[in-house]
């Protein structure tokens, strides 16, 4: 499933709550090193986009708001009338000593399944890692889950670094995965150690069998929600092949107010747990919707590309009851939409409702006069907040003229990738050369190396997509 082009004289707003989780690269990322080609359901192009770090502007700590939007537009590559334009969204960065308190509690999948080497051993790694950046005002728990459930580290100071590692060192995988009450355990331990203006979080590690001791998957979610409003937030770390299960987890973390990762490797596992984790726990924005207004003497018809599953209606941007996506410290947001300029004969076919006999369909005298392709409007809430602030920015057709920069043709890049893996209606011309030759224009400075390893992935793609023709994937439960 992906979005279609929307006629602007029919629908002028497109709405959505923002998603900051990347576990879709790196299983598509799986997949690809295994020989096989992704589901189309594991390609989910915002995930993508926001694997990869950015050169945006960052809001000053003076700001009154806790993260800045930047905007720009050029050619679109797989269509040569189109436009594509690209939207930032920059999280305020928080020094590390001035993070607040953590209080995290790592429930852990210890069954049988575990016991492969891209998993429980993988995730062992990982967690030394992180024991190694504790402060002294952060806490750790571990509790763990397979035949039966229990705690193998109560809360303990992140002084107590020897504790901690050798409560990881004690970890394995043995037995099913009936855990009694593994979840539920977990968010008693962070209930008893709750910090105050603290981070709270419980932290699931697991392949994806989510026999943690609630019934369904309708039970768990609601729990899930029940804590999330409590103040306990839930992040999800899948690991492994097998019988992971992607969208499952990428759900459970969303309606946990946390992340999705997929750690496929030890250099992953250090992305997520050292240099990433710790600055998203830090909540900065919560429930941040975006609504993009259109200018209907400008353009014609839009389309956003992924975000499918955080779709929201219109009337839902204002309304602060609507649940939506939280911004950690420093995170950003990556969103692009492809774009038919009025004027333009497309060979995409775009419906529209056409004339109405009581209300007029043309765009207004403001609209015409007006120099603004479009506004991005932006809501959110404060961490400890229940009403919305309301952020709007215009895009003029002066700074959409501009030259764009390598953050564009990088975006440009990775989108036309995943719509190539997913085989889009909407691909055009694209080809793998033209996403290779985007990426290089965009690679920039690339100081952790993602942005070479998209391009060795691009490289890697060609033998894939040679043997396993679009409707010949690999299995999605793999």
């Amino acid at each position: 499933e992906s979005n279609d082009f929307r006629a602007v004289s029919d629908h002028p707003l497109s709405t959505f709550a923002i998603d900051v989780d990347g576990a879709s690269y790196t299983n598509t990322r799986r997949f690809i090193r295994d020989g096989e080609r992704p589901p189309k359901d594991a390609v989910r192009i915002e995930e993508f986009l926001n694997y990869f770090q950015y050169d945006y502007p960052a809001p000053a700590a003076e700001d009154e708001h806790p993260f800045a939007a930047t905007m720009e537009a050029g050619p679109a590559p797989w269509h040569e009338k189109h436009r594509l334009v690209h939207v930032g969204i920059q999280g305020q960065r928080v020094p590390r000593a001035e993070r607040p308190p953590s209080n995290l509690v790592f429930l852990v999948d210890v069954s049988g399944s575990m016991r492969s080497p891209r998993k429980l051993p993988l995730l062992k790694k990982g967690f030394r890692m992180l024991a190694e950046q504790l402060r002294p005002e952060d806490r750790v728990a571990m509790v763990v889950y397979a035949g039966s459930s229990g705690i193998v580290l109560e809360s303990t100071p992140g002084t107590e670094t020897d504790s901690i590692k050798q409560a990881i060192t004690r970890l394995e995988a043995g037995g099913s995965t009936a855990g009694a009450a593994g979840i539920r355990q977990a968010y008693q331990l962070a209930e008893e150690n709750y910090i105050e203006e603290g981070i709270n979080r419980v932290i699931l590690a697991t392949d994806g069998d989510f026999n943690v001791g609630v019934s369904s998957d309708g039970a768990l979610q609601r729990l899930v929600e029940r804590k999330r409003e409590s103040g306990t937030a839930l992040t999800v770390l899948g690991f492994g092949t097998g019988n992971i299960k992607d969208n499952k987890m990428e759900t459970l973390a969303n309606h946990g107010n946390g992340n999705y990762y997929y750690v496929d490797s030890a250099t992953e596992a250090r992305r997520v747990l050292v240099d990433q984790l710790g600055s998203t726990l830090q909540t900065i924005a919560k429930d941040v919707k975006v609504q993009v207004e259109f200018n209907p003497a400008e353009v014609a018809a839009y389309r956003l590309i992924g975000y499918v599953n955080r779709q929201l209606e219109d009337e839902e941007f204002a309304d602060d009851s609507t649940d939506a996506g939280e911004l950690g410290a420093g995170h950003s947001v990556t969103a692009l939409y492809d774009v038919i300029p009025r004027g333009v004969e497309s060979e995409v076919d775009v419906p529209t409702v056409g004339d109405l006999k009581y209300q007029e369909t043309q765009p207004s005298d403001a609209a015409e006069a007006s120099d603004e392709l479009l506004t991005l409007k932006l809501r959110y809430k404060e961490p400890d907040g229940d009403e919305s602030q309301l952020i709007e920015r215009p895009l003029t057709q002066e700074a959409a003229n501009r030259e764009v920069s390598p953050d564009f043709s990088f975006a440009a890049a990775v989108a036309g990738y995943g719509m190539l893996l997913r085989d889009s209606e909407y691909k055009g011309s694209l080809t793998l050369d033209a996403v290779r030759r985007l990426a290089e224009q965009g690679r920039g400075e690339d100081p952790n190396g993602t942005r070479a390893g998209f391009i060795s992935l691009v490289e890697d793609t060609r033998g894939v997509l040679a043997v396993s023709p679009p409707g010949e994937e690999g299995n999605p439960s793999q």
